[in-house]
């Protein structure tokens, strides 16, 4: 089963977003998303909906507990 920092890497990777954007998006700094993927802290529930509508994704594939 995967982490959500691994999982949050992934996505952002593979849809050639910057952390900096990411971040304008949910509302945080660059450097609270470069927290998140080296999983040294994690997301808000509010900020897990954000990014889970950012991505258009699941939360639960989000902090891996489904596949998608």
């Amino acid at each position: 089963m995967s982490t959500f920092s691994e999982n949050l890497i992934k996505l952002r990777k593979e849809n050639k977003v910057s952390q900096q954007k990411l971040a304008e998006f949910v509302g945080v700094s660059q450097q609270c998303v470069s927290e998140w993927e080296k999983d040294n802290i994690e997301p808000t529930l509010s900020n897990l909906w954000k990014i889970a509508d950012f991505f258009d994704m699941p939360i639960d594939y989000l902090v891996g507990r489904k596949d998608y």
